[in-house]
């Protein structure tokens, strides 16, 4: 990555129901400091007993949408990370709720550069969005079809 790196030593709650999303992201995430959760309560337990840079929340499965109001109440940046929960409604909703991302589980691997984005947003006073879109803009075209933003009169800023 030829940027700087605003992940080294970050300290981040990873959580899903599935044993290999959650040892997929060690792997892509070797810089971290991470912690694994895969359900709801153990995720609520460590965010109300450690400190967390980012979370990332699966949405089904582990009650995604109450952990992010957890991680929300104590300033933890949160990325929703889905596969099930793919549709304009659950991206609205998360950006409603303040997540600081929305990502499918299919563009995991590009997960260090999402989340430098949100990083980089958040130095710079910018829309934790702000990337959001140019970078993914193809991905949801294709999958939620053309105009999807304005047939769902989703505004993403």
């Amino acid at each position: 990555m030829s940027q700087i790196n605003r992940l080294e030593g970050k300290h981040i709650l990873i959580v899903d129901d599935e044993p290999d999303v959650l040892e997929t992201l060690k792997e892509l995430l070797p810089m971290c400091d991470l912690t694994a959760a895969s359900t709801f309560e153990e995720a609520r337990d460590k965010l109300e007993t450690h400190y967390f840079d980012i979370a990332i929340l699966d949405i089904m499965g582990v009650q995604g949408y109450e952990l992010l109001k957890l991680a929300s109440d104590k300033d933890v940046i949160s990325v929703m990370l889905t596969a099930n929960a793919m549709t304009p409604q659950d991206l609205e909703r998360s950006y409603q709720e303040g997540a600081a991302s929305f990502l499918p589980k299919e563009k995991m691997e590009d997960i260090e550069l999402f989340l430098n984005d949100v990083l980089e947003a958040r130095a710079q006073g910018r829309s934790l969005w702000w990337r959001w879109f140019d970078r993914l803009a193809d991905y949801f075209e294709h999958k939620f079809g053309p105009d999807w933003q304005k047939k769902h009169r989703i505004t993403v800023k």
